[in-house]
């Protein structure tokens, strides 16, 4: 965690109201890549996907808390998707970004893609990593479920390790048991306030209506031994966006981002270096 957050700004961020704890990295330095803006999963905080940032040392990358989660202050009111895209969007404009590549996982991945649809301007690419279209979503398994919800997931390393499999499914492509045990170690356990306005933000949220009308290019990533988000999601985002493709990791579960880090991270980086299609036209 240390390794992954040494090149951070952590910052706290007055935005509409809220306080956000943010992080962002090499957003002064040149590039000739768009920066990233990462929308985490539920209850995770920054550092649980730092290593990603990390791993990409190219490009900036922009991520904050969601508030009551990490060390961002308990929301004061509800929220929702659009007033957290609006948020974003602010959150750019402080950092003087005009367009960014937008990604998202799991429940992320559905605040990415209200993102692109609300900030069409402010989107170059999408990336969609396990995730759905919102209530539409084909639910995985109901075990995993159910262990997600314990709040024990975040904070007891022997629950972590015991239910492991239920929970996030597929095998260790880049190392082994320390995956798990680097994994709670970078979880913060949210609020009970935080986590239940997660919940509630997209509870009858869905994108499906609108994806036939999402322009951007997009990649859609899944594991195919997902425990709580199974391919088939992928498949129907793949069905329903245009500009997009599908790739599955063979043996990946939910947190394939992490634990098959070295194939992700090429996936991505071969998607968003090619030419866009506006510019091969």
């Amino acid at each position: 965690m240390a390794d992954a957050m040494k090149d951070a700004t952590v910052s706290m961020e007055q935005i509409g109201g809220r306080t956000l704890r943010t992080a962002a990295w090499r957003l002064d330095q040149p590039s000739e890549h768009a920066p990233i803006l990462f929308f985490n999963g539920i209850g995770a905080n920054i550092e649980a996907v730092a290593p990603l940032a990390a791993a990409m040392p190219e490009r900036g990358f922009l991520m904050f808390d969601m508030p009551g989660t990490g060390e961002s202050p308990d929301p004061l009111i509800p929220y929702t998707p659009f007033t957290m895209s609006w948020t974003a969007a602010q959150l750019l404009g402080r950092y003087g970004l005009d367009e960014v590549d937008v990604m998202g996982v799991s429940w992320g991945g559905a605040m990415a893609q209200h993102f692109a649809l609300q900030h069409p301007r402010r989107t170059r690419k999408l990336t969609l990593i396990a995730t759905t279209p919102g209530m539409a979503m084909v639910p995985g398994n109901p075990a995993a479920f159910t262990k997600m919800a314990n709040p024990r997931r975040y904070i007891d390393p022997e629950f972590m390790n015991e239910h492991f499999a239920t929970l996030y499914g597929g095998v260790d492509a880049d190392g082994a048991a320390h995956q798990k045990d680097s994994h709670i170690g970078r979880l913060k356990p949210p609020s009970p306030r935080g986590y239940i306005y997660q919940l509630m933000c997209m509870l009858g949220w869905t994108s499906l209506p609108a994806l036939p009308f999402l322009g951007k290019e997009t990649l859609i990533m899944m594991g195919e031994d997902d425990q709580i988000v199974p391919v088939i999601n992928g498949k129907i985002l793949k069905a329903m966006i245009p500009k997009s493709r599908l790739v599955t990791f063979a043996g990946g579960g939910h947190l394939f981002l992490l634990t098959h880090a070295d194939e992700s991270v090429a996936a991505i980086r071969e998607f968003l270096d090619a030419p866009s299609l506006a510019d091969a036209a």
